[in-house]
């Protein structure tokens, strides 16, 4: 490899302290050796990462560049480093959550506030994780629990609990044909147009089902970030037919003039679990998953 973690840090140095000299400082060591280290990093790396701009050493484009990755990597190494100190110290108080298909969490705060009011020391992380792969990344121990519905060939890898059922509805404008139908079926929505999250990308691979009837032929599927403002907005203007939760579409019908249709003669529903990691878990991840199941458990659901 071209570049080791003694270069990163005497980039990072280097460009906030504005010479070598002052990096020297930065790091304990003597300025020439900083200059000889400077000198055969960009000898290895076949170009000039700083330019003279008066007295000052200036990142150029490439050194730019590698500072990007320099920031990047020394943060997750000093936050690493942390969070391995409270684990040692026992001050972990972490609950790393994450959601799958979903933007909007309007039952997260009441979680939160019985939570807190059990441990306040806790911290609790709304975390992103890869192509919406919860179940991935709680068995990496990227995350300590998440909310899923979407099948994944690991769930028997983990813990779930059952928590409540939601209905896919089909959104619409409220001039809109479907508008005034009690539900519409598979063959209603041949030759349309769709406008889904990009979790439904059929160039995936493995691509996840469409959330409209097996049966169903559309016409353009047009994805999305899983960003529901915009979702909302595409299928208000007209540019296609959203599907999306109900209780996520619910709170934009008045404001954005739109309908929400059932999908088939019976609802098209799904069902979410609760997940986490195998084996005893730590009190506080115990409690946040004891207020997410009172919450969002068949009683609490709402």
């Amino acid at each position: 490899m071209d570049v080791d973690l003694r270069d990163l840090e005497l980039l990072a140095a280097t460009a906030e302290a504005g010479s070598l000299t002052a990096a020297a400082e930065q790091l304990y060591v003597s300025q020439p050796a900083l200059s000889q280290r400077l000198t055969r990093l960009e000898d290895r790396l076949g170009m000039r990462l700083f330019d003279r701009v008066g007295r000052r050493l200036v990142p150029n484009a490439a050194g730019r560049r590698m500072l990007v990755a320099a920031h990047r990597i020394l943060g997750e190494l000093d936050s690493a480093t942390r969070e391995l100190h409270d684990m040692r110290d026992g001050r972990d108080r972490r609950v790393r959550f994450a959601a799958q298909c979903s933007t909007t969490f309007p039952w997260l705060p009441p979680v939160l506030r019985a939570f807190r009011a059990r441990h306040p020391e806790a911290e609790v992380r709304i975390e992103t994780v890869a192509d919406d792969a919860p179940i991935t990344a709680l068995l990496a121990d990227l995350v300590d629990v998440a909310l899923v519905t979407k099948p994944d060939l690991q769930m028997d890898r983990v813990d779930l609990i059952q928590l409540f059922e939601d209905e896919m509805v089909a959104v619409v404008p409220a001039a809109h044909p479907w508008a005034s139908r009690r539900h519409v079926t598979a063959a209603d929505f041949t030759g349309v147009d769709l406008v889904l999250y990009d979790v439904y990308d059929q160039n995936r691979i493995p691509s996840n089902p469409l959330p409209i009837p097996a049966q169903a032929r559309p016409a353009r599927i047009t994805t999305m970030p899983l960003v529901t403002d915009l979702v909302i907005e595409m299928a208000a203007g007209g540019q296609g037919i959203a599907v999306l939760p109900n209780w996520v579409a619910a709170p934009y019908a008045a404001s954005h003039g739109l309908a929400l249709v059932q999908i088939g003669a019976r609802p098209l529903t799904r069902t979410w679990f609760c997940a986490t990691r195998p084996g005893p878990r730590p009190s506080h991840v115990e409690a946040f998953v004891e207020e997410l199941v009172a919450r969002l458990g068949p009683v609490g659901a709402s």
